[in-house]
């Protein structure tokens, strides 16, 4: 495969999984709000909302060829800014079962390969 179209798909696989989890936010909110870390301003379906936008900005800039090096750069920084999330979330799963303990702690080190594929989706753009 031409190396374009391969930096091309994995761009376009990004802006895909943001879309997903962006529109996830509105389909699915109650899941989100109970990741809000408590602490933030606000009421948590706000940051819920909030979040979900965002999630669909970058997609849709990541999309684009000619947004996708800044918006890449940003989505390797909002994958950085949700992980308090993902530490709540962690944190509240201690109680749970062993499965959704598993899950709640893998989505910790999952965040490392986003960052790293928002980077490589950056540094790969023009």
């Amino acid at each position: 495969m031409e190396p374009n179209r391969s930096r091309a798909r994995s761009a376009l696989a990004l802006a895909a999984l943001l879309g997903l989890a962006g529109a996830t936010h509105f389909t699915r909110p109650k899941y989100y709000d109970a990741i809000v870390p408590r602490a933030l301003p606000g009421t948590l379906r706000q940051w819920t909302y909030a979040s979900g936008v965002a999630e669909l900005a970058l997609a849709t800039a990541v999309a684009a060829p000619r947004t996708r090096r800044l918006a890449s750069f940003a989505a390797a920084a909002f994958f950085v800014a949700v992980f308090p999330a993902n530490v709540k979330m962690a944190l509240d799963f201690r109680s749970k079962s062993p499965k959704a303990r598993a899950l709640a702690y893998g989505r910790l080190p999952l965040q490392i390969p986003l960052v790293a594929w928002a980077w490589k989706v950056a540094k790969a753009s023009p």
